[in-house]
């Protein structure tokens, strides 16, 4: 078998309930790393 490393990307989520979404369909995960966080800009007025 061989390990794939993938980047997502996701708004409001920890990374344990994106591990049991990733089992929950079959998908084994081996690890997930926290890597960067950056906060959402608030929109300007116009």
């Amino acid at each position: 078998m061989t390990d794939i490393n993938y980047i997502l990307k996701v708004k409001d989520a920890k990374a344990m309930d994106i591990q049991k979404a990733l089992e929950q369909a079959g998908i084994k995960v081996r690890s997930i790393l926290g890597v960067f966080k950056e906060e959402e800009k608030a929109q300007e007025a116009k």
